[in-house]
């Protein structure tokens, strides 16, 4: 017989499995369409359960927001930070963006999302600080791989339009999918050349 759960454990295993659920949801149906209700019937949970984890839709969804970004920040510093040449490096990062990059649930979720946040000074101050540190982490990453920065671009400059032109190419392919991600990998090749000028 399996050893009892701790309450910490317990609770721990219930946040969990609300935002595993929450984000195929999410993901699916947008955030105005999927509820903290539909939410808590799909896991098998009541709907105390998932406001004894988070205070309302918008937290269950930034917990949401925060797994996927985590997820995919993670898969970009594992392409980018094998062995090889930087041109090796780019292709592994542009295999991953090619796949993830324009993701239509996910896509729409981060819109949506942003849109609704616009109504609550609060939640949108939230979502710019979130947003802040992943433009920091991109820098950081920026910096790790060395990557050639032409002046008088910056780290920090370079990963916000890069950044930029990701986000504007993601929310492109969400309604376009044919469109090539070769526009994001082509900047960063012409920063190099510019860098190596």
């Amino acid at each position: 017989m399996p050893p009892r759960l701790t309450r910490a454990e317990s609770q721990a295993q219930t946040r969990e499995a609300l935002i595993k659920t929450a984000t195929d949801m999410f993901r699916r149906d947008g955030y105005h369409a999927t509820s903290l209700d539909k939410v808590a019937e799909a896991a098998g949970y009541s709907k105390g359960a998932v406001y004894s984890n988070f205070r309302n839709k918008d937290e269950l969804c930034m917990a949401v927001l925060e797994e996927i970004r985590a997820t995919e920040f993670g898969a970009i510093a594992t392409s980018l930070s094998g062995q090889g040449s930087f041109e090796e490096r780019l292709n592994a990062f542009e295999e991953w963006a090619d796949k993830t990059i324009g993701d239509a649930g996910w896509t729409r979720l981060e819109v949506e999302f942003g849109i609704a946040a616009q109504h609550n000074p609060e939640l949108l101050a939230a979502v710019a600080g979130r947003a802040q540190s992943l433009r920091d982490a991109v820098t950081a990453l920026v910096e790790m791989q060395g990557f050639p920065i032409p002046p008088p671009l910056t780290a920090e400059t370079a990963a916000i339009a890069l950044w930029s032109i990701g986000v504007g190419l993601g929310v492109q392919r969400a309604v376009d999918p044919t469109l090539s991600i070769r526009p994001l990998t082509d900047a960063i090749r012409a920063f190099t050349q510019l860098a190596k000028a």
